[in-house]
């Protein structure tokens, strides 16, 4: 008999075939677990300790996902999705998790049964585009300008979030700030940037309730030289430029050699005089403000003082770029590039203010303002970090709603309503595709268990109720009340989901399941390093009079 061919090398570790297949799935599966009884309104908290010591406290499922270090490929895949989620659509991400570790698991038994992983993932893909189209035929426009019916949705996505007891603060907040961001493309077209554009200043204190939304921006600054400029003006004229305003120091070492004594006052005086052509340049104009994102020296301050300007030195670009969209300035490179047109006179008042220890800036009551601040307030660190997160996530579904003014009944009714046209369709399916898309149909119904399971009732007679109701075409709105458990119209209860969130949460979960389900090999250490016997041995060091410890130096 022939010696068995090693292919690979001795320290490569090679898992094939099916055992992969129930790892994979196993590892979702956890990370699902693990996240599952975050959702819906009565959802519990997670408490996590990182590295440093530092707590974090949260039931919003990409938080929790990014602060957990796994080992095993799968799982890190499931990590991915809650973030593409959260970068996409702002919310859905514990939703996308929870389906996609459902999805595989109904997988599993096929697995079992020989079924191939490309015959599963057809059906899975069918479903997919099928439970798209349902998507399409459940939803219904609603009209933008309708304040409560904004406030609705936005409140059902952070009913499930720890702020929801501060009644609709947070959504005012988030509603307020998208709205007043948004730009107008035309062809019913909106941009809206939440990222660039809208600031979140938290400062602990006070209470959450003293949160607001700025009609313009604030910024931890101070004026230069406190005392002598104005830290309250009315009608501001901005000027904002993104260069030193100070003597230019020589690109590399200069020297230069002075025979004479008067040549260096003459030196001085040219440095000084550069400064003050610089200044009257801009001064000209006649600003109240003048703010740059790098240096400005005493004097040149001297000089602004002494034409009643207020400068703010060294200010972040990000806050720049906030304060010219809110006031209508254009940040200049130069300062013999200004124009009248750059001046930003859109600003209602400038005002620097202490809060607490430290000096914040505020340009506010801006005309028309694109971009804008929201300031919060709260009893602590721990706290202001979670509303963050919950304002976060709302701001994505006003986003998305303002973009695509569609809605879907919330509290797990979209899901059954999917569940309930794909079992009805999977019987028109022929051959094997039928039982895993029947197995597809049956996972989307994990959501409204799931939101039953943390109620604390019993899930298998609701279940059956709520089934029994979507059996009928005309109960589409019927779901689970998060907090009681029982089954409500949504129509009626006023629970909403944003057609972008469950669309984008569908998608993603489904195509991620395929994935994982096409994985056959995993094969682990690829080139690691030599270790033991044939690794190179260091060239020996040789120690230098300075590197000789004094102990060893010592003779015996």
């Amino acid at each position: 008999m022939p010696a068995p061919v090693l292919v690979l090398n001795e320290s490569t570790k090679r898992e094939t075939g099916s055992k992969v297949y129930h790892a994979n799935i196993q590892a979702s599966k956890a990370v699902a677990d693990i996240i599952r009884t975050t959702l819906g309104p009565r959802s519990m908290l997670k408490m996590l300790l990182d590295a440093s010591g530092g707590i974090v406290l949260t039931n919003d499922g990409n938080a929790i996902l990014r602060e957990l270090d796994v080992a095993h490929p799968a799982a890190k895949m499931m990590l991915e999705l809650s973030r593409t989620q959260d970068e996409e659509v702002g919310d859905g991400t514990t939703s996308v998790i929870i389906l996609a570790g459902e999805m595989l698991y109904v997988a599993e038994p096929f697995l079992e049964k020989l079924f191939h992983p490309t015959v599963i993932c057809r059906a899975f893909a069918k479903a997919l585009e099928d439970s798209l189209a349902v998507l399409e035929q459940v939803a219904f426009p609603i009209d933008v300008s309708d304040r409560e019916m904004l406030l609705n949705i936005v409140r059902s996505c952070i009913g499930t979030k720890f702020t929801s007891r501060f009644g609709t603060l947070i959504a005012d907040l988030a509603i307020d700030s998208v709205n007043m961001v948004a730009i107008d493309l035309g062809n019913g077209l909106k941009e809206i940037d939440v990222k660039k554009y809208i600031k979140v200043e938290k400062i602990p204190g006070g209470q959450l309730e003293e949160s607001k939304v700025l009609k313009g921006v604030m910024f931890n600054k101070d004026v230069v030289a406190p005392g002598k400029m104005r830290r309250r003006i009315v009608s501001p004229r901005i000027v904002l430029l993104d260069c030193p305003i100070e003597y230019k120091k020589g690109e590399n070492m200069t020297n230069a050699e002075l025979m004479n004594e008067e040549d260096w006052s003459t030196l001085l005086k040219l440095e000084e005089e550069y400064i003050q052509t610089m200044c009257s340049q801009i001064v000209k104009f006649k600003p109240d403000v003048v703010i740059t994102e790098k240096g400005l020296s005493d004097l040149a301050s001297h000089y602004f003082s002494k034409a009643g300007v207020s400068a703010i030195r060294r200010i972040r670009k990000t806050d720049n770029n906030r304060i010219a969209r809110a006031c209508g300035a254009t940040i200049v490179n130069r300062p013999e590039e200004l124009q009248e047109s750059d001046v930003g006179t859109g600003a209602g008042l400038f005002e620097v203010q202490k809060i607490g220890d430290e000096f914040f800036t505020f340009i506010t009551d801006c005309k028309d303002p694109k971009a804008c601040t929201i300031l919060l307030r709260g009893a602590s660190k721990d706290v202001l970090n979670e509303v963050e997160r919950n304002l976060h996530d709302a701001m994505g579904v006003a986003r998305n709603v303002i973009r695509d003014a569609k809605l879907l009944p919330g509290g797990g009714a979209t899901e059954m309503v999917v569940s309930a046209a794909l079992k009805k369709k999977a019987s028109s399916i022929e051959g094997v595709e039928q039982w895993p898309y029947k197995a597809a149909a049956q996972a989307f119904e994990v959501i409204p268990r799931t939101l039953a399971q943390n109620c604390g009732v019993n899930v298998i007679r609701t279940m059956t109720a709520l089934q029994a109701k979507h059996a009928d075409e005309n109960n589409a709105n019927v779901g689970i009340e998060g907090h009681t458990g029982k089954i409500t119209d949504m129509k009626e209860a006023g629970v909403w989901d944003s057609f972008g969130v469950k669309a984008q949460t569908f998608k993603t979960a489904i195509e991620a399941a395929c994935m994982l389900l096409r994985i056959d090999d995993i094969v682990s250490g690829i080139k690691k390093k030599q270790t033991g016997p044939k690794a190179k041995t260091p060239k020996t060091q040789i120690e230098d009079d300075k590197d000789v410890d004094s102990e060893q130096a010592i003779p015996e």
